[in-house]
């Protein structure tokens, strides 16, 4: 912070009119303070170093670094800076990533003017800001990307023979056919066929298949 308490914030955007906007909402906080204005990414970082910024605001796409490159750079050389994302994608694999790389809040350009102050709070606090929508597209992303790691969990679990069968299943082959295949009987298959079942618990063929697919143990 300045020596008068107010927070150093750097913008970041390559165009001028969202810099301008975004300095019009801060200049309407009193305890914020502008330092630095970045029209593309390779301004960003000799200006952070030049001004010791407390919070950088970062556009995902401009000439240069991405914001997303930015952030993780950033994030190494001050540990302590708090980075807020300012964007028009609302992708949640953008969210994702950006959180990834170590950013401390997220917010769409269609919503900054009403979400900005809050997000400032957030971030001098020492917390994350993620604005309404974009909260929502993480929680959603972040559900689909646990449940991809349940399921490669589940499928490092099934052992090779196991992955062969559900292969053989998920093909259409019959029982008797991935026993010619794999040169086990189909006793055997049929042995394997009852594990996958109860250790996917999965109990019909469809099933299987649909896991296989899921998975990448056989292509659509």
């Amino acid at each position: 912070m300045m020596a008068d308490g107010r927070i150093r914030i750097l913008v970041a955007d390559d165009h001028s009119v969202v810099r301008e906007g975004i300095r019009h909402v801060l200049e309407r906080i009193p305890s914020c303070q502008v330092v630095g204005e970045a029209a593309n990414g390779d301004e960003v970082l000799p200006l952070a170093e030049q001004h010791d910024p407390d919070i950088v605001i970062l556009d995902i796409s401009m000439p240069g670094p991405s914001g997303l490159a930015l952030t993780t750079t950033l994030k190494q050389r001050q540990p302590g800076i708090g980075i807020l994302i300012l964007t028009m994608h609302d992708n949640p694999e953008y969210v994702l990533e950006a959180v990834r790389s170590g950013a401390d809040g997220y917010l769409l350009k269609d919503t900054a003017a009403a979400d900005l102050p809050a997000a400032i709070r957030a971030l001098t606090a020492g917390e994350s800001y993620f604005s309404p929508p974009v909260a929502s597209r993480l929680s959603a992303a972040l559900k689909g990307e646990l449940v991809q790691e349940q399921r490669a969990a589940t499928l490092n679990a099934l052992t090779s023979r196991e992955r062969e069968v559900l292969h053989g299943i998920a093909s259409g082959l019959t029982n008797q056919a991935i026993a010619d295949q794999l040169g086990i009987s189909r006793r055997t298959v049929e042995t394997h066929r009852e594990s996958l079942m109860r250790k996917l618990r999965i109990r019909h063929v469809a099933g299987l298949t649909k896991f296989a697919l899921e998975t990448g143990v056989i292509n659509a």
